[in-house]
């Protein structure tokens, strides 16, 4: 998140069973033998072997190895469908990242992004520098309500939007989705969008919907006003008749703690009448972003708006500062530890912080502070994760959390192998398939003849997080090998030098 706000700051079939798929006369096989394939459709895995030419699968099953072509014994490994990231903030430093390793070492070769209403505006630019410096994991993105109303709007954002604004942000919506954008995204706890009010989302929503788009929010509130901000995404999905998803379910709020099951029950409801919302959840009890989003009404002089959410949103103890460039040396510290050697209450350190980042970004403009809050129940957590409607995803970026290397891993290990939350196959599926119908997308998320060759080698048995909040970018264990497009993007632990990542346009493998 810290990277996405740092941009709106600088701009304002049966695996036993053979099945055969025409591949071109000059293309080289090569074969995985003896996996444990789990097809990402939620079916029981079975050990057989896939064969790849170019950038597809052709065959899966009981095969033979040809004269002369490369094997790879996968020895009884779990071979899945690449794990597709719905919710990514990757790409916001690909010039130093491109082998995207936070993503590749889970076994991720998908990624979604233009998340939380921030993208890279103008698509067009962005897919142009693709093209140039492409990167190792696959792209697509949405069209961000955050980008796209700072462009219209520029500074003078905090206010609903002009018919004139409005209509510029159409047409701005419309140039992103010829591009190939999934739909629109928004944030709506985040400037500028916070500003936004129901009409203007729900009009840009509807122009993506006219355009076969689809709608992604970080929802208006994910604790003190939960239940108003699920009914808004209801709502939205109900008036244009698109499918809505909410990112990164969480109830973020004490008092609410418990409630997962009641407000599942709502969100079935509202599928029962026909309304196609979803979800995505990672694997964590604690977010991160940047401190002003916990104070909604942006008066950075309230000291009881802060003893409140001390008080119910995160504790001063689970509050800790991941960077904070204005001081480098309260790095890895909780407001609780700041506030003790200061001499200060928690209310009077958070504020305190508050204002000299702020500071420091006149000078510094992009340059955040990044916090981490633990505001969330673990059998709410757990709930979440169970919905059938919910899938997978990291919210993972360079840097900043834990996440952003250990979800996909820590899900595999810990909530399936451990704590048996789920089948494997369960979790393999919310991570593929149902991600990839989620995103619309096709051709991906499956173990079939004719789709394409991504694919994860891994170990069960030794799958897991090893990154912490203290230790953030720490790889997983447990992921042998990872393609992309059928190239080998990580391997044994590290990343490979190709970059065969594909850019995913709506109308191009989008259903």
């Amino acid at each position: 998140m810290m990277q996405i706000l740092r941009k709106w700051a600088l701009a304002a079939g049966s695996a036993a069973t053979a099945m055969l798929f025409a591949a071109p006369s000059h293309a080289e096989s090569w074969l995985i033998r003896d996996a444990l394939i789990i097809d990402g459709t939620g079916a029981a895995g079975q050990t057989g072997s896939v064969r790849v030419e170019d950038d597809r699968i052709v065959a899966v099953g009981a095969l033979q190895a040809r004269p002369g072509e490369k094997v790879i014994e996968a020895a009884g490994l779990v071979l899945a469908p690449g794990f597709i990231d719905t919710h990514a903030h990757y790409d916001f430093d690909f010039d130093n990242h491109p082998h995207v390793l936070g993503a590749t070492s889970q076994g991720i070769t998908t990624i979604i992004v233009g998340q939380d209403g921030f993208s890279n505006y103008p698509l067009a630019t962005f897919h142009a520098g693709l093209r140039a410096r492409p990167v190792a994991v696959n792209i697509a993105s949405y069209a961000g309500h955050n980008s796209i109303r700072a462009a219209v709007m520029g500074e003078d954002y905090r206010r609903t939007a002009n018919a004139d604004e409005k209509a510029k942000m159409e047409r701005a919506l419309r140039d992103e989705m010829a591009n190939g954008a999934l739909g629109l995204s928004t944030g709506l706890e985040y400037d500028p969008g916070i500003h936004s009010d129901y009409a203007e989302v729900r009009d840009l929503a509807a122009t993506a919907a006219s355009l076969g788009g689809r709608y992604i929010s970080h929802i208006r509130s994910e604790d003190r006003h939960l239940e108003p901000a699920i009914d808004e995404i209801i709502r939205i999905g109900r008036d244009t008749g698109m499918p809505v998803q909410i990112s990164h379910f969480k109830i973020a709020m004490k008092s609410k703690w418990g409630s997962a099951p009641a407000l599942l029950a709502k969100l079935d409801r509202a599928r029962a009448e026909g309304v196609r919302i979803t979800a995505d959840v990672y694997p964590y009890q604690y977010w991160a972003s940047v401190m002003e989003v916990l104070l909604p009404d942006r008066n950075f002089e309230d000291v009881k708006a802060v003893e409140f959410l001390l008080a119910e949103l995160a504790p001063a103890d689970g509050l800790t500062l991941a960077l904070f460039p204005a001081d480098r040396t309260v790095e890895g510290k909780t407001i609780a530890e700041i506030a003790e050697a200061r001499g200060q209450s928690p209310a009077a350190t958070y504020l305190a912080l508050l204002k000299q980042s702020k500071d420091w970004q006149v000078q510094h403009p992009g340059d955040l502070e990044l916090i981490i809050g633990r505001s969330m129940d673990e059998n709410d957590l757990r709930t979440l994760m169970q919905w059938p409607h919910s899938n997978f995803s990291t919210d993972g970026a360079p840097e900043g959390h834990p996440r952003g290397y250990g979800s996909y891993p820590r899900i595999l290990g810990h909530y399936v192998r451990d704590q048996k939350l789920m089948s494997l196959e369960q979790a393999v599926q919310k991570m593929t398939s149902l991600a990839a119908d989620h995103m619309g997308l096709a051709g991906r998320g499956r173990i079939a003849a004719g789709l394409a060759a991504d694919l994860v080698l891994f170990d069960r048995q030794a799958i897991i997080d090893r990154a912490t909040v203290r230790d953030r970018s720490r790889l997983s264990e447990g992921v042998r090998k990872v393609w992309v497009n059928g190239v080998l993007v990580f391997d044994d632990g590290r990343p490979t030098e190709a970059r065969p990542g594909a850019i995913l346009r709506r109308a191009e493998g989008v259903k």
